[in-house]
């Protein structure tokens, strides 16, 4: 995998969209019905990323990952509701590139963008019955910080735990090979 990162413009927005509705359905296929993921369109997330993007351009923080010209993933980063946090909005890999590198390549990036927003924490919400990105995010340091909502996704309520990562952690001393916040490949 020879990806390449680079900010959004809003020439990718519905291309983020498309990848957003791929993302999701292939990860969320065992929580939700079929009928309810495909409720929301991957246009539907297009126009709903660039309207987005529209009001937080300058104050969240978008990027791609291409490989070969193709868009592979995206984050999205921006400022948190909990007070001195930064927050992890979205990360979303094509469904066929999960396991190359690609999140791992996103992860990195957003760390770096997450610790120039906040001194403090990091934070970002994660589906409690997603147990693939679970294990992505506790790879990577994060760690259940015990907080938790239930949100809908297409009208159907869904349970989320919120997830914390101690910025200042990240410089900290250890073993070789494994990074608080930095999934090892």
């Amino acid at each position: 995998m020879t990806a390449s990162l680079r900010t959004a413009a809003d020439v990718d927005l519905f291309a983020v969209g498309d990848l957003h509705y791929r993302s999701r359905a292939a990860a969320y296929a065992h929580i939700l019905t079929a009928e309810t993921l495909a409720s929301l369109s991957a246009d539907a997330l297009g126009a709903w990323w660039s309207e987005r993007w529209k009001w937080e351009q300058d104050t969240h923080r978008l990027t791609v990952a291409e490989d070969g010209g193709r868009l592979a993933g995206f984050t999205y980063v921006g400022p948190s509701e909990v007070d001195g946090a930064a927050e992890l909005y979205a990360i979303h890999v094509e469904p066929d590139l999960v396991g190359t590198g690609v999140g791992r390549l996103l992860m990195v990036n957003a760390l770096g963008q997450l610790a120039e927003m906040s001194d403090g924490p990091a934070v970002l919400w994660v589906l409690e019955d997603n147990e693939q990105a679970r294990r992505f995010y506790d790879r990577g340091g994060w760690r259940p910080d015990g907080a938790t909502r239930v949100e809908p996704i297409s009208g159907v309520p869904v349970a989320q735990l919120r997830y914390r990562l101690d910025l200042s952690a990240r410089t900290t001393s250890r073993p070789p090979g494994r990074s608080p916040g930095i999934p090892p490949s």
